[in-house]
């Protein structure tokens, strides 16, 4: 801003210049309203949106995977399943260690072991048809038994037996043979086949009145038990502290059994083809009313029949303010930019090497940028390069070792900055800072750039496996009378990033200092799930790991150091010290004990050097100015319901 000269101040003690424009902005409205008094100027920017009525979201750069909760498992999938589905209990909005009642109306538990959850008794989904512990029973069973990556990933250990699924190839909630054959006289006992088709067959036909079924449901010894009309009691096959953060997420939803039973019922290990591509009512606060082809838009209206109107409910389950939703799935680039820029679009998200293109323009350049940039710092979870420690030559410790030392963490983290700051966090894996106690228990050092040390590591490396390398500058390391080293395979995920490149570039040619030659392979994430081997995986493999909820040790740290957990441990480490410590470890309930041991976990993976720690980026978004509590959680999303319009405006 600047003051304008006034020539005759003599003869004019105060002047006041009013200007207004009115600028039409894509059908939305900002004010420019500049003031100068006494050499002053002013400025009032006015920000609205073009429909009260409407949101547009186009922050989702690729579509979901699939529109039932019991099968989707994608990140992009979580603001639309939080706006339709309900769980028993909720995350409190942006708070992630926190859980609200909302289909329960409160729950208990004495031992960490038996939950007793008790129902509102006003909740319909949309079509009227009324929830009670039978549809709690009804739903949690049907996403254990389709066996997708929802149920398989939440509830194994917990609500199914591990070595049933991996001896059988169902996921059989626990006890609930033992119900059928009690209720029935078939012999499912030991028969996990029979078992698992009589309860599909249950559940596709489901008549919560049957007295067979009610027989079934209310039997005592299994994983949910039917109690009765408002009372349910989940058990967990171990101690478990963290159980409602689990149902939190959206595979805790709760379905309907009437729609379900109309699109195809339930079948063991099976997608539900219709509910995948249509979706279908929920008890939440919206409803699906339009699925484009391939899911490139979906549309949302505001639920006219939801429970919770004029109830007292948690902030997270309140009506919906904006009557209508529109998700624009995988828009490019460009698109997502000139729509926000232009008012179309209330949610973006670019890339940190473009936000100028967003933050950078009028009127976003000239207000607070903290009003459309929406910063919630890095989540829980981590970037990788896992090294294959049972594949040649990363199977040799101090091969992995030299690896650590060779890369240039700054020289990566710097690839995240914006305006001199990166938006990305560096830690030492594998749990992130957020989970506090639990995050580097045992205070050990991030590994440190140090190519003298790198090459020290590497020439051991090479005497110990018949190797040897040749430095740029001629120099050899390791054994020169065994192989030249031949490149290694780096796989990454396609389609790559700018970021990601430049990640893989810095890594490479910091790797070719140490006389490590590497060869980038792209891959579909179709291609991952190949990697089921130790043989069948690469040498380097880069990617991440996000947990499905937050608990430190059972989602972050045993998943990708626990050869149990199979391709998910994707260095296939294989550590008899940390497998013997991982049966007990996660259902520990006394914390102290539990962060002492985790300290022993943290020390071992130090120094086995499984993984590259890589930098995670901040999750953010651009969200409108005029958006109000815009709440983010990082394992369901944000919520459309709680957001709301009021004009926004800014005076310089």
């Amino acid at each position: 801003m600047y003051a304008k000269k006034h020539l005759a101040l003599s003869k004019i003690s105060a002047i006041i210049i009013l200007i207004i424009i009115i600028i039409a902005a894509a059908g939305g409205i900002y004010y420019f309203e500049t003031s100068h008094y006494h050499h002053a100027v002013t400025k009032v920017i006015t920000l609205a949106p073009p429909n009260p009525n409407e949101l547009t979201d186009v922050a989702q750069t690729a579509p979901p995977d699939a529109l039932d909760p019991a099968t989707g498992f994608f990140v992009q999938d979580g603001p639309l399943f939080t706006a339709v589905f309900q769980e028993l209990v909720e995350f409190n909005g942006s708070n992630y260690h926190e859980v609200v009642p909302v289909i329960a109306e409160n729950y208990t538990t004495p031992n960490y072991q038996n939950y007793y959850f008790y129902l509102r008794q006003c909740i319909h989904f949309s079509d009227g048809v009324q929830v009670n512990a039978s549809t709690v029973w009804f739903s949690l069973y049907r996403t254990i038994l389709m066996g997708q990556g929802p149920g398989v990933a939440n509830y194994i250990g917990l609500l199914f037996n591990s070595t049933v699924y991996a001896v059988s190839g169902y996921a059989i909630p626990w006890g609930v043979c033992y119900a059928i054959e009690n209720a029935t006289g078939l012999h499912t006992v030991g028969n996990y086949t029979l078992t698992a088709e009589v309860l599909a067959s249950i559940l596709s036909h489901f008549n919560a009145n049957n007295a067979t079924i009610q027989k079934i449901m209310s039997y005592p010894n299994q994983a949910i038990v039917v109690k009765g009309p408002y009372e349910v009691e989940i058990n967990t096959l171990e101690p478990y502290r963290y159980l409602p953060l689990v149902l939190a997420g959206w595979w805790g939803a709760i379905v309907n059994p009437v729609c379900v039973d109309m699109h195809g019922g339930v079948v063991p290990n099976s997608v539900n083809s219709y509910i995948n591509e249509h979706g279908m009512n929920g008890t939440g606060p919206y409803v699906i009313v339009k699925v484009c082809p391939g899911f490139s838009t979906i549309e949302l209206e505001a639920n006219p029949n939801y429970w919770a109107v004029g109830k007292n409910v948690p902030a997270v389950a309140e009506p919906a303010h904006i009557k209508y939703i529109i998700i624009d799935y995988g828009l490019t680039h460009n698109d997502r930019v000139e729509d926000f820029v232009k008012n179309k679009a209330q949610i973006s998200y670019i890339s940190i090497p473009y936000l100028s293109q967003i933050l950078g323009t009028p009127p976003y350049n000239e207000i607070p940028e903290n009003a459309t940039f929406v910063n919630f710092g890095a989540e829980p979870g981590v970037l990788f390069i896992a090294m294959n420690t049972q594949k040649f030559p990363t199977n040799i410790t101090n091969f992995r070792l030299a690896i650590e030392h060779a890369i240039n963490y700054s020289a990566l983290l710097s690839i995240f900055s914006y305006n001199g700051k990166p938006l990305a966090c560096e830690f030492l894996g594998p749990i992130s800072p957020e989970c506090k106690g639990y995050y580097d228990p045992a205070n050990l050092s991030m590994y440190n750039y140090d190519p003298s040390l790198a090459m020290h590591y590497l020439n051991e490396a090479g005497y110990i496996g018949d190797f040897y390398v040749v430095l740029p500058n001629g120099t050899v390391l390791g054994n020169p009378s065994g192989t030249q080293l031949p490149p290694l395979s780096l796989y990454a995920l396609a389609p790559v990033n700018e970021l990601e490149q430049d990640e893989l570039e810095v890594i490479s040619h910091d790797l070719s200092q140490i006389g490590i030659a590497t060869t980038v392979y792209y891959v579909l994430p179709s291609v991952i799930p190949s990697f089921n081997t130790p043989n069948d995986s690469p040498q380097l493999l880069d990617l991440g790991w996000f947990p499905d909820w937050p608990d430190p040790v059972f989602q972050e740290l045993m998943p990708i150091t626990d050869i149990e957990f199979g391709a998910i441990d994707h260095a296939w480490f294989n550590c008899p010290t940390l497998q013997s410590m991982y049966n007990t470890l996660p259902f520990i309930t006394n914390v102290t004990l539990q962060e002492e041991l985790t300290a022993k976990a943290y020390s071992i993976i130090y120094n086995e050097a499984p993984y590259v720690w890589l930098p995670v980026p901040d999750d953010y978004f651009l969200v409108q100015p005029y958006i109000h509590c815009f709440q983010y959680n990082e394992f369901v999303g944000y919520y459309y319901n709680m957001m709301y319009y009021s004009n926004y405006t800014y005076t310089t």
